[in-house]
């Protein structure tokens, strides 16, 4: 019986439940529907004497003593109709200013001329807007606004040190603020005339060049600019300035031994360079996530030419990076830092104070004949080629994005080359040996068999 009374109740309950929840969905509907009955009320058209022009009033708000009224115009063109909306009294629009539109728009539908509806008028003259903006559209505004956000985006900030270097120096007090579509080959004349008078290379020349290709072909992809690229009308300045001079091997003990003694970690940075021949800036970024200790590798990102490659460590190498390796570095944590945490900017003095002791530069005026950090990289490689070391390889090695990088080292391997062609040499000769042997040995042979 107790049973029973609990499944009635329970049906109850239930029941009770169920109405209560069509109840509220009616009600959520009823609700809907009003106010979308409020709504349509309040988007009520009317009609004006003349054809085709109607409005609609605001439910609240007035324009001086009447409610503010939205004009718009309906017309059937070519079989479709096309319903034309002019704006609210408060923004101007009258019946009478409507009329006079309308009488425009029937006028360039008839002769053929203008814009045939408001839609075409208005895109016309959205794109009448874009095209004054982008008339004054400055260098400063494309490179800030668009073309460097974009590139740090895409190749990370490390990668943009120097050209965002470049840009401040030489680029924006020549272009930063004339407008893009007034840029010509005159103003890039300028840029390589003011960096010969400040005495940089040929290939900086070339480089600060190509940043300024890059951001005209960006602003073209983006339609900020629709022009000609002005570069393409310049000609690259050209000159060999290669870096020649390549350290002996009682030239890189010495220097190496100099530094360890002024101060341990540049000897490292030094080392590393050395036996890797990475880039001074590659060295910089280098942290513990990319070293790989067990298998002598480092995954180096960002390089120059934005390709991750990987650097291969020799013995020494490796003793050195496991003896500064802190106990539980973390996978970002700076392998090189500077004194304050951060990233290194620029290589020590103390490097060049121990050239200058070791007179490496003595009496040397050349650059490209002059030691700098740069120059373990060019070692590296220079003794890689004398020791008969395949071109490739050493590009790959080096990380060349072109292989007439790597061709400057060619001349070094004349004496491998030159040992190769005397082995095929050699092998001729052998070869002929051998024939005389075996036809001496025929002969022999035959003249015992006729005895």
């Amino acid at each position: 019986m107790f049973q029973f009374w609990l499944e009635a109740c329970g049906h109850t309950i239930k029941k009770w439940s169920l109405e209560n929840i069509f109840s509220a969905e009616h009600q959520k509907y009823e609700k809907e529907h009003q106010t979308k009955g409020r709504i349509m009320a309040q988007y009520v058209w009317h009609k004006t004497n003349h054809k085709g022009l109607r409005y609609r009033e605001h439910p609240t708000r007035k324009h001086g003593i009447k409610k503010d009224r939205f004009y718009q115009y309906r017309i059937m063109i070519d079989g479709r109709r096309i319903q034309e909306s002019f704006g609210w009294t408060s923004e101007g629009w009258t019946e009478e200013k409507c009329l006079v539109e309308i009488a425009k728009l029937k006028q360039a539908r008839r002769t053929g001329e203008g814009e045939a509806t408001l839609k075409e008028r208005r895109q016309k003259a959205e794109a009448k807007r874009v095209e004054k903006e982008r008339q004054a559209l400055t260098f400063n505004d494309v490179w800030g606004k668009n073309y460097l956000p974009q590139a740090k985006a895409d190749r990370g900030d490390d990668a943009l040190i120097r050209e965002e270097s470049i840009y401040t120096l030489w680029i924006k007090p020549v272009l930063g603020d004339k407008p893009v579509v007034e840029i010509a080959p005159v103003h890039l004349e300028k840029i390589k005339s003011n960096m010969k008078k400040g005495g940089k290379a040929a290939r900086t020349i070339q480089y600060t060049l190509a940043i300024i290709r890059q951001v005209f072909n960006h602003a073209k992809r983006n339609d900020l600019f629709n022009g000609d690229n002005p570069v393409k009308k310049v000609k690259m300045p050209s000159e060999d300035n290669r870096r020649t001079r390549f350290l002996s091997r009682a030239e890189a003990d010495a220097l190496l031994e100099k530094i360890k003694f002024i101060s341990p970690d540049v000897y490292d940075m030094s080392l590393l360079s050395l036996h890797t021949g990475m880039r001074a800036g590659e060295i910089f970024s280098l942290t513990w996530g990319a070293v790989d200790l067990a298998n002598g590798t480092l995954t180096l990102k960002n390089t120059k030419n934005g390709r991750t490659r990987a650097a291969y460590l020799t013995n020494q190498a490796k003793q050195m990076l496991q003896a500064r390796r802190p106990a539980n570095p973390g996978p970002d944590q700076l392998v090189f830092p500077d004194r304050s945490g951060q990233k290194m900017k620029q290589v020590s003095n103390t490097f060049n104070r121990a050239i200058d002791k070791l007179k490496l530069n003595e009496g040397v005026t050349d650059p490209r004949d002059k030691v700098v950090f740069h120059t373990l990289r060019h070692t590296f490689a220079s003794w890689l080629v004398m020791a008969g070391t395949d071109l490739y390889v050493v590009k790959e090695l080096l990380g060349h994005s072109d292989f007439k990088m790597t061709s400057r080292y060619a001349h070094l391997g004349e004496n491998t080359l030159q040992a190769a062609v005397n082995n095929l040499g050699t092998s001729f000769d052998t070869q002929k040996t051998e024939a005389a042997v075996v036809k001496n040995g025929a002969e022999v042979v035959a003249l015992a068999t006729s005895e």
